[in-house]
């Protein structure tokens, strides 16, 4: 692992306030200056994302989020594989917080004996906290996994970039995916052709887990002759293994802002549900497995040079 990359477990694994996310960026363009490349910040909608090459004429975008999520007090549990889980998850969570609500009510009416505006109103209130609490809450101090990983992944990627391939490549560290896609969303609606024609990959959750697997999007899985490119890149090694998803599978990032998007995580596995991630959105998010960065970035570095 790169200096930079330990730099930034020790010092910026928390990128969510306002000023976090700018004392990061300031040290990232910096990092970035100092290897020859030349870094940009776009704003649009809120949302800054770091730049670096021309998203117009690049072949590829190589891409990451660097905001970092509030933390919760259970994970945000993705089986990419297996949509009746995924979603009878995320009802279980939403259950859990209608029964909190359910339970005020009872106690508002039950036992305080509140008038019926002000229990509905403290319902609202309730729920109002619930989804401020996902979406700005106290900042997940662990983030190695979601998504520290794609950022290192991508950071290695630009500094180990020869300088002959740095005009093929454009890299983008997108801000306020976590808020839902903003900074790609922003990125795609300046950068129309990219958005319809240009490969992205999305480097978002790559280091907890032994299976690291690719999910393009509807349109990218037509093109055979760039699956088999992908495939031949990022090849595998005896403990980590590389699958190039073509049957069903998805994957909710940045990757779903581009027409020819394909989302890469890491994943676990187990005979009930299948291939899972875990631990995201908690104070269990520790794990950082420097061969799945190394390995991708090795990957991302060939398929330059295939493209």
């Amino acid at each position: 692992m790169m200096p930079q990359s330990q730099e930034i477990m020790d010092t910026y694994q928390v990128r969510k306030s306002k000023s976090q996310k700018e004392k990061f960026r300031n040290w990232l363009c910096g990092e970035l200056e100092k290897a020859g490349c030349a870094p940009s910040v776009e704003t649009c909608f809120a949302a800054k994302n770091v730049v670096v090459g021309d998203p117009e004429k690049a072949k590829v975008i190589f891409s990451a989020h660097y905001d970092t999520c509030a933390v919760l007090p259970i994970p945000n549990f993705i089986t990419p594989r297996n949509m009746f889980f995924y979603l009878a998850y995320q009802l279980v969570f939403v259950a859990v917080m209608l029964a909190a609500v359910f339970a005020w009510d009872l106690f508002a009416f039950a036992a305080l004996n509140l008038p019926f505006l002000v229990g509905i109103l403290g319902s609202y209130a309730l729920c109002a906290f619930f989804v401020w609490w996902i979406l700005d809450g106290p900042a997940n101090r662990h983030t190695a996994n979601d998504n520290t990983s794609g950022v290192l992944t991508l950071l290695e990627t630009a500094l180990a970039m020869p300088e002959a391939d740095r005009e093929k490549v454009c890299f983008v560290f997108f801000d306020n995916e976590e808020k839902g896609l903003f900074g790609s969303a922003a990125f795609t609606r300046a950068h129309k052709k990219a958005k319809k024609s240009t490969l992205n990959v999305n480097f978002d959750c790559v280091s907890d887990g032994d299976s690291i697997q690719f999910f393009p999007g509807k349109a990218l899985k037509q093109d055979e002759e760039t699956l088999g490119q992908l495939e031949a890149a990022f090849t595998g090694s005896r403990e980590k293994r590389t699958e190039v998803v073509r049957g069903f599978g998805f994957y909710p990032s940045d990757n779903r802002a581009f027409r020819r998007g394909v989302g890469i995580c890491a994943l676990k596995k187990k005979k009930l549900i299948g291939y899972y991630m875990n631990r995201i959105h908690t104070s269990r998010d520790t794990v950082l497995d420097e061969r799945n960065i190394e390995l991708l970035r090795d990957g991302a570095l060939r398929l330059i040079k295939i493209l």
